[in-house]
């Protein structure tokens, strides 16, 4: 097996064969009602931010909206099933989840209970996140893993990161991903970009930022502000060529997108426009899929306390890389162990924002390229 070196600033991509994704069930959520007294804005952050609570924040106001948004939301089975719990890292206070986006090119979404039969997309685990809310549930963090990352998948020794979940599904990434940050998984949530694009339409487009002038997919991004519909935030996700780092600005331009999606959420005040807040859920609910622990107890009761979380503690950050290079015939991301131990550890003890203060570089900046 060879190995070719290059810089983090010098990506080239070869075309890789990626095994066939599984198939997501549609097992649906139960019938819980909150009660009227209960108020919006505990999981208006969330909704935007994280795919997974994006599902979960459909059962948790369904009595802002019709009845029906929470059996939209396709369950996700057996995520946590044959999961030995000794070698899992131990369970703490904090809250973790595992999002996974795919890219099926698709027009409409295609992990919702919409998709017949539902699908996860062609490009199994295009984007991996780790989303952490803290033990006083007052800060979130979101922590992307290039999907090309080099690591070890258990029982399949080194591998794509991505490749866990094209052989084993979600318990495999589950548990590939705990291996390598040490940080329990507690739910899993899976979106494809076609679903992000309805979102962005649902509350009227989005605002960004571009560092310089790019174009993909037939739609210019100037260097400053841009008005972004859903078609058009699909393009500006997609973009890889004619970026300087390639794959690692395009993470960045991921999460800008839902960094761009919850101010925009914010700045409507959805709680006090009903039709616009039912046709958002209504997006989220076609668009994402969630772990069928979600609706059963696990998520209801964080509807008080999360309350408590702010948008402007939120922070956005890229696991640090050391070097691109090949293995065989395939391109791949090795991380930087050392400073990527440092980040896993904050996550773990919830002081991410004090590692984005030493580690600047690694946190999403207010104009990605």
């Amino acid at each position: 097996m060879s190995t070719q070196r290059q810089s983090p600033t010098q990506l080239s991509r070869g075309s890789v064969a990626r095994p066939a994704p599984p198939s997501v069930g549609g097992r649906r959520g139960g019938a819980h009602r909150p009660p009227p007294s209960e108020k919006w804005p505990l999981v208006l952050s969330l909704l935007v931010l994280l795919v997974a609570v994006l599902g979960a924040g459909v059962t948790l106001t369904r009595h802002l909206v019709a009845q029906d948004l929470d059996d939209n939301v396709a369950r996700v089975p057996d995520v946590f099933q044959g999961l030995e719990e000794t070698p899992r890292p131990p369970a703490d206070d904090g809250l973790t989840f595992l999002l996974v986006g795919t890219d099926s090119r698709s027009v409409e979404p295609q992990t919702g209970a919409y998709a017949a039969p539902p699908d996860l997309g062609s490009q199994p685990g295009e984007v991996l996140m780790l989303a952490r809310i803290n033990e006083a549930r007052t800060a979130a963090s979101l922590v992307s893993i290039p999907g090309d990352s080099w690591v070890n998948v258990p029982g399949y020794g080194s591998r794509k990161i991505n490749n866990a979940y094209g052989l084993g599904g979600p318990p495999l990434l589950v548990q590939t991903v705990e291996q390598l940050t040490g940080v329990r998984v507690n739910h899993f949530g899976v979106i494809d970009f076609a679903g992000f694009g309805t979102i962005v339409d649902a509350v009227g487009g989005i605002d960004v930022r571009v560092a310089t002038t790019t174009s993909n997919d037939g739609v210019l991004f100037e260097q400053g502000a841009n008005h972004l519909d859903g078609a058009k935030s699909l393009a500006y996700l997609r973009q890889r060529d004619g970026l300087p780092r390639g794959d690692l600005d395009r993470t960045q331009r991921q999460q800008n997108v839902l960094r761009a999606l919850l101010e925009k959420t914010v700045a409507n005040d959805l709680s006090a426009n009903p039709l616009q807040l039912y046709r958002v859920l209504e997006a989220v609910s076609r668009s994402a899929s969630v772990d069928d622990t979600v609706g059963d107890g696990g998520v209801r009761g964080l509807r008080n306390e999360l309350r408590k979380l702010q948008p402007s503690e939120m922070t956005f950050l890229g696991v640090p890389v050391r070097w691109f290079g090949q293995e065989g015939v395939q391109s791949v991301v090795h991380l930087d162990e050392q400073r990527a131990v440092e980040l896993w550890n904050a996550l773990r003890s919830d002081s991410v924002a004090e590692y984005a203060g030493r580690h600047p570089a690694d946190a999403l900046g207010a104009t990605p390229p």
